[in-house]
């Protein structure tokens, strides 16, 4: 391979625009963030019954997409796939601003960001969040070790065994991020083991668009060559991923129908769950699954970079119907407090909890996801994260082949 690392210029008029627009959401978030610490959560759409809402729709769709977005470093280091090699440093820088974002998201929605202190000096074992606790920040200190190695000459002969731990830890921390939800038996749509292996899917499929998009931006921002036969390779993964998605989606739902005690909640949200059931079919099941896969594998769209970026975004927007319908609609639909029996009371422990989310919520999940993307942006006009050529004759040891023949 010949590939030469290069920051970008970024002293255009698009580049100082594209930071413009992420500070001010940055700044619209911080603003958000500090009315509702000052108001209380009662200026939210969030109440006893909906605790989570959705600054954690969106933290948490970051934090699966941010394990997700090292599988490509990951398929170049621990399963030895030559051509992916040069897309592995921005795969780690992507994964780690993801993630980070996700997590400053939370801290921000506690209402008291102060507390965190506490949760950290004072530890129980029992509850995931501990656990997780210890998965996240582990997660960032492995990726940038693995980063460095990568990064450094003198370090690469060791960047595989790196890579190797980062896999694994990244998988682990999925899997705790779902067991958040599994271990939940109150809750009828959690309470199932079958979240953690669903999540590792999801994250392969959410971190995979994410960077399929970082990348197209990137490369046709600062006029690089971005050859067909990567876009190639990780569209095919995409619509892999997807499929994937979709099979456990599949499988968790026909789990759950398959227990008698499930199917009230399954009805939920499959059939009469008013905005859950739409998101569901609607922006799920259609916009973020069945669709991308046509525009990835109609040899049209999926040859072309428009199509693929169309269905990148879709799968973007998808997962964040998937993780409103699981979240959101997994605490709306009421908990069965005495088995067997009616409960009906003036605290509405029964019935279905209403929830909107307002504009303070919405403003705190984008300005999360735009500190993540900032980071990106300065990060690869800092250092080298970026080839600087990804035509198909430099990374394409085929092609270059068939190059010579002819």
């Amino acid at each position: 391979m010949n590939i030469t690392y290069r920051e970008i210029e970024g002293t255009s008029p698009g580049y100082y625009a594209l930071l413009a627009v992420l500070g001010l959401f940055i700044l619209l978030g911080l603003g958000a963030a500090m009315y509702m610490e000052h108001e209380g959560h009662h200026v939210t759409g969030m109440s006893n019954q909906i605790v989570w809402g959705m600054p954690h729709v969106f933290a948490v769709f970051l934090i699966v997409a941010a394990s997700g977005a090292l599988n490509v470093a990951s398929v170049s280091s621990v399963f030895s796939k030559t051509p992916y090699k040069p897309l592995a440093p921005l795969s780690a820088l992507l994964a780690m601003s993801l993630l980070l974002g996700g997590l400053i998201i939370l801290v921000l929605d506690l209402g008291r960001p102060d507390r965190l202190i506490v949760a950290m000096l004072n530890y129980n074992f029992k509850s995931i969040f501990a656990w997780n606790i210890f998965l996240y920040t582990g997660f960032l200190a492995v990726t940038a070790v693995y980063l460095w190695l990568m990064m450094e000459r003198r370090m690469n002969p060791y960047s595989k065994r790196a890579g190797l731990v980062a896999f694994v830890w990244r998988l682990i921390l999925t899997t705790g991020t779902g067991s958040i939800f599994g271990f939940l038996v109150a809750r009828e749509m959690y309470d199932s083991a079958l979240l953690a292996p669903m999540f590792i899917i999801m994250s392969l499929a959410f971190g995979t668009a994410i960077y399929l998009l970082v990348l197209l931006s990137a490369y046709h921002g600062t006029g690089r060559a971005l050859g067909d036969a990567t876009l190639r390779r990780l569209k095919n993964l995409l619509g892999v991923f997807v499929a994937a998605v979709l099979l456990m989606v599949l499988t968790f739902h026909l789990t759950k129908l398959y227990v008698t005690q499930h199917h009230g909640v399954e009805q939920f949200i499959l059939l009469d769950g008013g905005v859950y059931t739409v998101l569901f079919w609607g922006g799920q099941i259609v916009l973020g699954t069945l669709l991308p896969l046509a525009l990835l594998f109609h040899p049209a769209t999926g040859a072309s970079r428009s199509g693929i970026t169309a269905a990148s975004v879709l799968v973007v927007l998808g997962g964040l119907a998937q993780m409103y319908v699981l979240i959101i609609g997994g605490q709306a639909y009421p908990m069965e407090l005495f088995p067997g029996f009616e409960v009906q009371s003036s605290f509405a422990d029964s019935g279905i909890a209403a929830y909107t989310p307002t504009l303070y919520e919405i403003a705190l999940g984008l300005g999360g996801t735009a500190l993540a993307l900032t980071l990106v942006t300065v990060a690869i006009k800092v250092l080298r994260f970026l080839p600087l050529s990804l035509a198909d004759a430099d990374v394409d040891p085929h092609h270059a082949a068939a190059k010579d023949a002819a």
